[in-house]
């Protein structure tokens, strides 16, 4: 096998077990949008430092979880692009209804008709930007490749 085939097939084993090309939507996107409207939208629930609210796992007294935090602390970074998109746009009870989940009561409010489809990827993309980089890799392998 001659060096340039086999520099080729190095490169492309490589790249097709990189988790970090999975999660393409939330690449090239306008970071600097993502935290402004994370600020206008996200922040008086999720935290300005994305931190949450206090005791987010305990349910309260209407059974909704308080707001997690969206920072590496949280648990937004173990699922995938399209279930966060779905959260965001339909929010919580229409997320978890599409995957056949009816019996979650989520005070996660939809924001379809308030930002639009691209804004929510720049506001995820805007909260991975902010991840330390090992978090941003596991992230990537929840996502499926393309």
């Amino acid at each position: 096998m001659g060096r340039c085939r086999v520099k080729r097939l190095v490169t492309v084993l490589l790249l097709s077990g990189t988790p970090a090309f999975a999660g393409h939507e939330l690449f090239d996107r306008d970071l600097v949008a993502g935290q402004t409207l994370y600020q206008d939208h996200c922040a008086a629930c999720h935290g300005a430092n994305l931190e949450g609210q206090p005791d987010w796992r305990v349910p309260n007294d209407d059974g909704t979880l308080p707001a997690p935090p969206h920072d590496e602390t949280g648990h937004t970074w173990h699922h995938d692009n399209q279930l966060l998109f779905e959260y965001t746009k339909l929010g919580g009870r229409g997320a978890l209804a599409a995957r056949g989940v009816s019996d979650f009561n989520s005070a996660m409010p939809a924001f379809d008709g308030v930002v639009t489809d691209d804004e929510v990827w720049d506001i995820l993309a805007y909260i991975r930007s902010t991840w330390p980089e090992r978090v941003q890799e596991i992230h990537a392998s929840r996502n499926p490749k393309h």
